[in-house]
C-alpha cells in the first residue's frame, strides 16, 4: 500500500513539476539557442494580426526576419499564412505578401496562404502546399518564443523545420515578458499531450481574451 501510495505521489510530481518545468526549458532553449539550415526551401511567416492590409507590429518583425534571411540566400521562396477576423477587409497572409513585394521581393516568390487563425491550423495549411510543390524543408520566421511549437508542429507534419527568430519588434527575448514564454511553454505543452491525440486548444485570442476550444480529430 505504502509503495502504491509513493507512486501515485512521484507521478503527481512529475505532472506538477517536472513536466511543465521540462515544457518551460525546451521553449527557452529554442528561443535562447535558435539554429537553422543554411539552406532551405522556403521561409514561412506564420500570421499576426494585420489592420487594412497593414502589418501589426509582431506581423512586421516576422516579415522583416523573413525578408532578411531570404535576401541573405537561406532560401529563395516565403509563404506568408494567416486568415482574416470577421469584418476584416484582408487577410494575414495578403497583408504580409503586400508588405513583402512593397519591399523587394519578388511576387513570384511568395505564396500567399489565407488559411488560419491560429498556429495549428497555419501549419497545416503551409505544410499542405509544400507538400504539393515537393517543398521538405522550412526556416519559420517567428518569435523566439514561438519557435519550439511551431518546429515541433511543422516536423510532426512531415517537414524539416528549423526557426529563425525575429530580431525586431516587440516580441525579441530582449522585450518579450516571462508572461509570453509560459503561455509559449503552456501552448506547446498542451500540444504534445493532446494536440497529438487531436485534441487541439487554439492560441488565438478572441476580442473578449477568451481562448477558443477546437476539436479535431486525427483520421
Amino acid at each position: 500500500m505504502f509503495k502504491l501510495i509513493r507512486r501515485v505521489i512521484s507521478l503527481a510530481l512529475a505532472v506538477v513539476v517536472i513536466i511543465p518545468t521540462y515544457a518551460l526549458f525546451v521553449t527557452w532553449n529554442s528561443a535562447k539557442n535558435p539554429t537553422f539550415r543554411s539552406t532551405a526551401e522556403v521561409i514561412v511567416v506564420p500570421g499576426a494580426a494585420q489592420l487594412n492590409g497593414v502589418p501589426g507590429e509582431v506581423l512586421l518583425a516576422r516579415l522583416i526576419e523573413a525578408k532578411r534571411i531570404k535576401d541573405a540566400g537561406y532560401a529563395p521562396l516565403i509563404i506568408t499564412v494567416g486568415a482574416g477576423a470577421p469584418g476584416d477587409r484582408t487577410t494575414e497572409a495578403a497583408a504580409g505578401k503586400y508588405w513583402l513585394t512593397q519591399n523587394g521581393v519578388a511576387k513570384n516568390k511568395v505564396i500567399s496562404i489565407p488559411v488560419g487563425r491560429d498556429t495549428f491550423s497555419q501549419t497545416q495549411a503551409y505544410i499542405k502546399e509544400m507538400k504539393s510543390r515537393k517543398l521538405y524543408n522550412v526556416i519559420i520566421a517567428t518569435d523566439a518564443y514561438h519557435c519550439q511549437r511551431t518546429i515541433t508542429m511543422a516536423k510532426d507534419l512531415g517537414a524539416t523545420a528549423t526557426c529563425s527568430p525575429a530580431s525586431t519588434g516587440p516580441n525579441t527575448l530582449a522585450k518579450s515578458r516571462y508572461r509570453y514564454l509560459i503561455r509559449e511553454a503552456g501552448a506547446y505543452l498542451a500540444y504534445i499531450t493532446l494536440g497529438r491525440r487531436g485534441i487541439h486548444i487554439s492560441d488565438h485570442l478572441t476580442n473578449s481574451k477568451l481562448v477558443r476550444y477546437v476539436y479535431d480529430p486525427v483520421a
